[in-house]
């Protein structure tokens, strides 16, 4: 084992949030050294590069109603930061919807007698809400009717989160559709509106902006500048212990390429996922809170990028598919969130998303059997429309979604209170906080981590929180307060398992 004696500020994990805390802290004249375990930075957000073609893990959208990150964005990007018009559509049986509702649209695809089917759904949920509203499938059911909750909402959902509508709570899609109805998905089709003080609805934004090259280009040009500045950025490191003693982190210990390395630590900002954080503390954690940690769960995800010989499969940012008859949960078509996403234009390069659990039937397959898989899949949908699939790559990615499952609100505060303990360190980021969330939410964090780290106090879990966040100056505007209010509304979330019978103490609603 070396041992690196120089003090310094160590930022564990080179994703959105990692990136920005170091970026922050070199411009407070700190000494950071940045440790990603990966070979590229980027995290969730990196961009894979296969022969040429660049696909994302999942599609990155770069919106926000924070000014300081899009300026920051901007400032590093400049020009390479393209505006694009959204386009995404569902796929139900054969067909495709657009989204937001459009009712020449939807009663072509699903036909007279079936559109007359949702309406009287619709007029008889209005009839006979379910009362009380306890899971998703209850919330909406009462705004869109079952049959329509039935269409579009329930097998999509059921792939990305592996739950059950009826186990997810109500207030789940309270948040997720936020403000939209079958009425107002109508109305906003005809008249376009906006919801109160002038912000659109979330789930109907229509335009974004996107770099160049896709979302890797961003965080390459983080790392550039920490470079530049001074900072190190080390790839392909494993952290196997934080040593602490006396309520201050002292060091970091990592491995890369076989030797093993000490890194003193005055300051630590840690994005990796709670679970690992505490199962590497050393001396180790008590055990209830070895025990919250451990009960952390993720939903896992892999991408199958398939390279077509066809130069256009669809005019669509991405699709989602709600057939039940394939595992294929959404597609993105990365030529239309950037043509320099593909080098030959003849081609077009679709990235095929599977929602698992890792060590899954899905995750254990080759990738050659999910290539295959992928090209079944499209065909059987009717995607491919005569098209070739030349070749393919598949990138996993483990611990992409924080599950909020019964009990995690629990957990989670367990970890949170024995963290707060230690004097020289803050977390940040999605999985550094469990905290399912956006880019830009993710850097906002880390920029309030970072100055907590330098004597500030600010309350960094509120931010997106539910109540206000009401701390001022922390990114150095007189506004912070309303954009962290409006960044909330922005932000995905996660839908929370409802306790089983048995825990609820019953077996009625």
């Amino acid at each position: 084992m070396t041992e690196q004696t120089k003090p310094s500020a160590v930022v564990i994990g080179g994703g959105p949030a990692g990136l920005t805390a170091a970026y922050y802290l070199l411009r407070r004249n700190q000494n950071v050294t940045v440790l990603e375990q990966d070979r590229q930075v980027g995290g969730l957000a990196r961009t894979v590069e296969y022969k040429g073609f660049r696909f994302d893990i999942g599609g990155h959208r770069f919106f926000t109603k924070v000014g300081p990150v899009r300026n920051l964005w901007h400032a590093m990007l400049g020009p390479n930061m393209l505006k694009r018009p959204r386009l995404s559509r569902i796929f139900y049986r054969g067909s495709f919807f657009d989204y937001p509702l459009k009712p020449l649209n939807a009663l072509t695809g699903l036909g007279i007698i079936e559109s007359v089917r949702v309406l009287l759904s619709y007029l008889w949920i209005r009839v006979r809400p379910i009362r009380p509203e306890v899971s998703f499938e209850d919330w909406v059911s009462n705004r869109f009717g079952r049959r329509l909750y039935g269409i579009f909402f329930k097998t999509y959902t059921e792939k990305v989160w592996g739950i059950p509508c009826d186990r997810i709570g109500a207030q789940w899609a309270a948040q997720r559709i936020k403000g939209l109805s079958l009425v107002t998905a109508v109305i906003n089709m005809l008249f376009k509106p906006r919801a109160k003080g002038g912000d659109q609805i979330k789930t109907l934004i229509d335009e974004f902006e996107y770099p160049r090259l896709g979302p890797g280009m961003m965080w390459e040009a983080f790392h550039a500048d920490i470079q530049n500045r001074g900072g190190h950025l080390f790839l392909g490191c494993k952290v196997s212990r934080l040593r602490h003693e006396k309520g201050k982190m002292t060091g970091v210990e990592f491995e890369r390429e076989g030797l093993r390395t000490l890194l003193r630590a005055d300051l630590v900002l840690s994005t990796m996922p709670l679970r690992e954080l505490v199962e590497s503390l050393s001396p180790a954690a008590p055990g209830e809170v070895r025990e919250a940690a451990a009960a952390l769960k993720y939903r896992d995800f892999l991408t199958v990028a398939l390279i077509l010989d066809t130069a256009d499969a669809f005019p669509d940012n991405w699709i989602y598919v709600h057939d039940a008859r394939v595992k294929l949960g959404r597609i993105q078509n990365f030529k239309n969130w950037s043509p320099e996403m593909v080098p030959d234009a003849t081609k077009t390069c679709l990235g095929l998303e599977y929602f698992c659990f890792e060590g899954d039937g899905l995750w254990a397959m080759a990738d050659a059997d999910l290539i295959a898989l992928g090209g079944h899949e499209l065909d059987a949908i009717g995607l491919l429309k005569g098209a070739r699939v030349l070749d393919g790559a598949v990138v996993r990615m483990p611990k992409a979604y924080p599950v909020y499952d019964d009990g995690f609100v629990q957990a989670l505060e367990v970890v949170r209170r024995y963290l707060d303990g230690f004097t020289n360190f803050q977390a940040a980021g999605r999985n550094g906080m469990h905290k399912y969330n956006n880019q830009d939410h993710s850097m906002v964090t880390a920029i309030l981590a970072a100055q907590n780290l330098l004597g500030a106090r600010h309350d960094v879990w509120a931010v997106n929180a539910d109540d206000e966040y009401h701390e001022e100056g922390g990114l150095d505007v007189s506004t912070l307060s309303e954009e962290l209010l409006a960044l909330h509304a922005t932000q995905p979330s996660v839908p929370m398992e409802l306790p089983s019978l048995e825990e609820a103490g019953g077996g009625g609603r």
